[in-house]
């Protein structure tokens, strides 16, 4: 682990100085090889599982079951990470994570399977899946000294891991010309273990800190000043799964064609790989929590604005103005988790943030499933836009009663 002083400083406002730190380029390709495989598996296992079943209910089902689990143990499997560091235990992790999604390729290789036994595969699966994301961006923390450039770190981390799920399906995609749905789930399983395996071998994982009570035990750790950026990510997830939602029954409503919806959605990756870049280049003055409250302030406004649109280039632009909003901030919630959470917590803190925002993604796809068709779409936006703003306003609440005790840095 190089020392602080060789750490490049914010005196370079560029993406190329968070490359240029040692062992950076290596260790971060690394990481996002085993994190394309989360781009690849859902449309892999989704897929598959209909061919197995030939019922989309039952798809629905296995994989309701694979995310929820993967999703709401997250910080359990994080705090399995800051207890006895990432090569003791992302690497067995990932390995039993592989291993079942070969399980579960073979048995939706061929229709026939019970849905019982394909779910119990998902569970256990689920269950398994590595936290490469927050692993990552505690190593960022420990490789980037300055706090100017972690920002740019994480907003880098934050646009690539976004682009991984564009492409992801696209993976799966050019898989099923030559191959069933399940072959895309072992590519899955193949590029978790070997970019887990690169990752873990990286020499900047040896000087990353574990817990003091390693060893003697498993327990979460309570981080004092992380319900303002959990807030936050909680309510962006549920706002955007409602938005793509939206997007559809809108183009629906409207008579567009269904090639239209892709485009739209685009717009939102879009704005926010623009907004995540410029974002992670800007040199802040204003704090991290006041970004925080800004940034979400402003998805809900661009949000409530699709809501009075009035084709579909007009909502185009009103989500991509959306997204813009997107990965600034949760670049800033991460930034917020490792800035109260101790040095030994630092994987749990970041996947708190993390399982928020799936979390609120999954709650905002069943509510807003239940108001199309019977609130106007108009006011599904706006309340969409609500819930994102009001994130926002409640993450500046606990400020008032002490956000942290490192709530003076930037």
């Amino acid at each position: 682990m190089p020392a602080p002083s060789s750490t490049p400083t914010s005196a370079c406002p560029s993406y190329a100085a968070v490359l240029q730190v040692p062992y950076a380029r290596r260790t971060f390709a690394a990481a996002l090889i085993g994190r394309l495989s989360y781009g690849m598996v859902s449309p892999a296992v989704l897929l598959a599982v209909v061919r197995a079943t030939g019922s989309y209910a039952a798809a629905g089902t296995v994989m309701a079951v694979f995310g929820a689990l993967a999703v709401l143990l997250m910080p359990l499997r994080a705090a399995l990470v800051d207890r006895h560091g990432p090569r003791r235990a992302l690497l067995p992790m990932a390995m039993l994570y592989g291993g079942l999604l070969c399980v579960l390729a073979a048995v939706t290789w061929r229709p026939g399977t019970p849905v019982v036994v394909l779910g119990a595969v998902a569970a256990l699966t689920g269950m398994c899946a590595p936290p490469l994301g927050p692993t990552m961006r505690s190593v960022w923390a420990e490789l980037v000294g300055d706090r100017g450039l972690l920002q740019r770190a994480y907003s880098l981390d934050g646009v690539a891991e976004e682009l991984l799920y564009v492409v992801g399906p696209l993976a799966v995609g050019a898989v099923l010309g030559f191959a069933p749905p399940a072959a895309g789930v072992l590519l899955s399983a193949a590029l978790i273990v070997t970019g887990t395996f690169a990752f873990v071998m990286s020499p900047a994982l040896s000087g990353l800190r574990v817990s003091a009570g390693a060893g003697r035990g498993l327990r979460l750790t309570r981080v004092r000043g992380l319900l303002g950026p959990v807030v936050v990510a909680g309510g962006m997830g549920l706002a955007l799964s409602a938005v793509y939602l939206l997007v559809m029954a809108f183009v629906e409503q409207r008579g567009y064609g269904e090639d239209a919806v892709p485009w739209v959605l685009a717009a939102v990756s879009a704005g926010s790989a623009v907004g995540g870049l410029l974002n992670g280049a800007v040199n802040w003055r204003m704090g991290a929590r006041v970004r925080l409250s800004g940034a979400a302030l402003g998805l809900g406004l661009a949000l409530a604005s699709a809501g009075f649109a009035t084709g579909v280039w007009s909502l185009t632009v009103a989500v991509g103005c959306a997204g813009f909003f997107v990965a600034p901030a949760l670049t800033t919630a991460y930034l917020l988790a490792d800035e109260v959470a101790a040095p030994e917590a630092r994987t749990q803190a970041g996947a708190w943030v993390n399982m928020a925002v799936n979390a609120g993604s999954s709650g905002g796809a069943v509510v807003t499933g239940l108001l199309v068709g019977r609130v106007p779409l108009g006011v599904c936006f706006v309340v969409a836009g609500v819930v994102a703003g009001g994130a926002g306003v409640v993450s500046w609440l606990p400020a008032r009663g002490g956000w942290s005790r490192s709530s003076s840095r930037p």
